[in-house]
């Protein structure tokens, strides 16, 4: 269909405000890690509403147009990059908090709310979403739900999947899917929410969600730990787990050459402990009393220290130390501007095995010429471990040598080449070391059952 003609039709069901061409696409971007790069585009659409963002898949179903889907556009691998020829839907301007169920401990919102926003204002009201990773702040729900997020909380809470009890979505064909419910149990034949999260779009539109909310925990407690024995840094995680149990909310782990780029001259981070350990541990405590849950946690750092287990250790007590810990982990924008180029890595591994695997991937990429940089770190008490690597240039040769570094480590241990950002544009080649030919062609199969016309989302993940 001529463009004037489908652009016709979508003014037919948006205002003129929600639609913007030509050279209004000019201000808008990917906003690719490190990279502003020019949107380009058919035409951007702003639906306010489920129904618009039904009319407009119907009419994109109806003329065979792809389409592109827009969250907070903070994923790392290449999800939101369009062509000229295909449509963006931004669900930016569906960002509205329909409801809090207090005593249910739910939250109803649209897909482009603010993740920060959420656990802001849930706070207000005694509650917490556990969702907590770098993006918060510019990282819309809907997104979260689709690629099914993950962060710091992980192993206590779950990923995003776990967060979910109800959602709405708009299907190819401009269906729209609605079981809003805020059930913890439902039984009553399959969940077909499991099919849009995590399936980065390409199943259908998530536009609503109801998400399970937590009581707000009354302490939080950090302790930034350090080792040069992996051993230790498990035998750590199963001293905490057994002692303090359900209040065991964060469990980080950093290298060297990463805590040392973190608290350098160049950064407003302090340098709690020496940068002479091969291991830092940053650990999360959250409980409910205010007069013993310091002491407890206290005395647990202190008697790893006398044991052995761990060689030193700092306790972070008010919000400015814990802010200020915490920044050492999460401010990874440090990381990759040490270098103009650099190569992202989000891979899952057995738990026992992390130490040997990166201690092997990284003397791999040492003797990789072109790497100048390899910064590990990660979640380690859930097996996911992230890679900045630092270089000169943007070769494309190099950048398939340093993939296939990771990735054969990765497929060697059975790990995962994405734990928690997906697999998008960028991963698609390398899904074979994680899947077999078999879920492969299960995944085609439920895309060509929901997506004949293949227009959500096209070449993404399969």
């Amino acid at each position: 269909m001529p463009i004037n003609s489908i652009i016709s039709l979508f003014k037919e069901v948006l205002d003129n405000s929600s639609i913007l061409l030509g050279e209004d696409l000019k201000s808008r971007f990917y906003h690719i890690w490190k990279t502003d790069i020019s949107l380009e585009s058919l035409c951007l659409l702003l639906p306010r509403s489920s129904e618009e963002v039904s009319a407009v898949v119907k009419i994109c179903n109806d003329n065979n147009q792809e389409i592109v889907i827009h969250g907070g556009l903070t994923n790392l691998v290449g999800s939101t990059i369009s062509t000229k020829t295909q449509v963006v839907v931004s669900l930016e301007k569906m960002n509205k908090i329909i409801e809090i169920d207090e005593k249910g401990k739910t939250i109803t919102c649209e897909s482009g709310v603010i993740i920060e926003d959420i656990i802001n204002v849930v706070k207000d009201k005694d509650l917490l979403l556990p969702l907590n990773f770098g993006a918060r702040g510019s990282a819309q729900i809907g997104g979260a739900v689709s690629t099914n997020a993950g962060g710091l909380r992980v192993f206590k809470y779950g990923m995003t999947r776990n967060l979910v009890l109800g959602i709405e979505a708009v299907l190819p064909d401009g269906t729209v899917i609605s079981s809003l419910k805020k059930l913890m149990k439902d039984n009553s034949g399959y969940d077909l929410k499991q099919l849009f999260i995590g399936s980065e779009g390409t199943l259908g539109i998530v536009t609503k969600v109801v998400l399970r909310l937590y009581r707000l925990p009354k302490t939080r407690f950090t302790s930034l730990a350090v080792t040069n024995n992996y051993q230790n840094v498990l035998n750590l995680l199963k001293i905490m787990e057994d002692r303090v149990s359900s209040n065991l909310t964060g469990y980080e782990l950093l290298w060297n050459d990463t805590y040392k780029q973190m608290v350098g001259d160049k950064t407003l981070y302090n340098k709690y402990l020496p940068d002479n350990y091969k291991y830092y541990v940053f650990i999360e405590y959250m409980g409910g009393d205010f007069e013993n849950d310091y002491t407890h946690f206290e005395s647990i750092i202190l008697d790893c220290i006398d044991r052995r287990v761990i060689d030193d250790a700092v306790i972070g007590k008010d919000d400015k130390e814990q802010v200020n810990i915490w920044g050492i982990r999460e401010d990874v924008a440090v990381l990759a501007d040490e270098r103009d180029f650099d190569q992202q890595f989000d891979i899952s591994i057995p738990v026992p095995l992390i130490g040997e695997v990166i201690d092997k991937i990284s003397l791999e990429l040492k003797d990789c010429k072109g790497v100048k940089t390899i910064f590990p770190f990660g979640h380690v008490a859930d097996g996911n471990i992230h890679f900045i690597i630092g270089k000169d240039s943007d070769d494309d040769d190099l950048k398939s040598k340093i993939n296939d570094i990771i990735y054969d480590n990765t497929q060697l241990v059975a790990g995962s080449i994405s734990a928690e950002h997906g697999i998008g544009l960028d991963k698609k080649k390398y899904l074979i070391k994680s899947r077999s030919e078999d879920e492969i062609e299960l995944m085609r199969l439920i895309k060509k059952s929901i997506d004949p016309k293949n227009i959500l989302n096209p070449g993404r993940v399969i």
